[in-house]
């Protein structure tokens, strides 16, 4: 049984991909025709014989229908079930092949998917558990993994248009023999070009690096913050109108006034002239000596 189990591995995830329903799915994939029974491995049982497995969960599935939920009893057949089928958990677990997450943390994850398909199973409907299990445990492990493995959260949608990215990269780089453009994604996934080229920007958020990471080149010291970055002289800008604020605020009304129709409204000299009833010369003269003034106050604050 354990030797028949190692070799149909691989069909065993299509299993569970091709019975995966509703909101226990994570990702675009789709099968064809399921399999016949024979074809449908089952995993490992942990010592237990598969048959004596099927035969005691179907009569604790039973059970569980016939007891009145939010009982003891019930809770009772229902833990029960979930140890006697934790083994289904470990093989998606290993299945999976955990990443940087530790392997307890995804069978903790599996576990609450082993629970909602316990929660969701109709013995009526003909259907073996495992069957109907594993495409719930291994769809709340997929889940985990998006939630947790992007450096920075996107929409689900673009987590996997990023798979099929990375997959029409592969082929199209296979066929092509040189990296695919834009345009050529786009028709090869039938999309719009917008809708790739935000699908790439969003594949930059997987992963990150820090900037004290060490920047390739020969000097250890050398990291990608002395590489990034610009002093913006646009700060040396806020600080002076920040010291600004109070002097202007000081000044009398009327200097006020020529200040924000000279500089706020844009409008000219002759302009504020005649809005003032004075020569653009006055004005001139006016604006010279209120700048001055500011000026000399703003170098003695530095």
């Amino acid at each position: 049984m354990v030797a028949s189990t190692t070799s149909s591995q691989g069909s065993t995830g299509s299993v569970a991909e091709r019975h995966t329903v509703g909101s226990d799915t994570v990702g675009p994939e789709t099968a064809a025709a399921p399999p016949t029974a024979a074809e449908r491995p089952l995993p490992p049982t942990g010592g237990r014989r598969m048959a004596e497995v099927k035969a005691l969960s179907k009569a604790l599935f039973a059970r569980l229908d016939a007891v009145e939920e939010g009982t003891p009893e019930h809770a009772y057949v229902r833990n029960t079930l979930v140890e006697l089928n934790l083994n289904l958990v470990q093989y998606a677990a290993h299945r999976m092949r955990p990443r940087d997450e530790s392997y307890e943390d995804v069978v903790q994850v599996g576990t609450i998917g082993l629970i909602k398909a316990i929660n969701r199973f109709d013995l009526q409907r003909g259907v073996e558990f495992p069957t109907f299990a594993l495409p719930t445990i291994m769809g709340e492990i997929k889940r985990f993994f998006r939630d947790t493995t992007w450096a920075v959260r996107v929409p689900r949608r673009l987590q996997e248009l990023r798979l099929d990215l990375v997959k029409a990269t592969t082929d199209l780089e296979q066929t092509n023999g040189h990296p695919p453009t834009t345009a050529e994604l786009a028709e090869h996934l039938d999309l719009d070009e917008a809708e790739v080229s935000e699908g790439l920007t969003a594949a930059n958020g997987y992963t990150t690096a820090s900037l004290d990471y060490p920047a390739d080149g020969v000097d250890s010291d050398d990291t990608l913050a002395d590489h990034v970055g610009y002093r913006d002289p646009e700060l040396d800008k806020v600080e002076d109108l920040h010291t600004l604020k109070p002097l202007i605020a000081a000044l009398p009304e009327r200097d006020r006034k020529i200040l924000a129709m000279r500089f706020a409204a844009d409008m000219t000299q002759s302009e504020i002239g005649a809005e003032l009833g004075i020569s653009q010369m006055h004005v001139s003269r006016i604006l010279t000596r209120i700048l001055g003034r500011l000026r000399v106050k703003l170098l003695d604050r530095r």
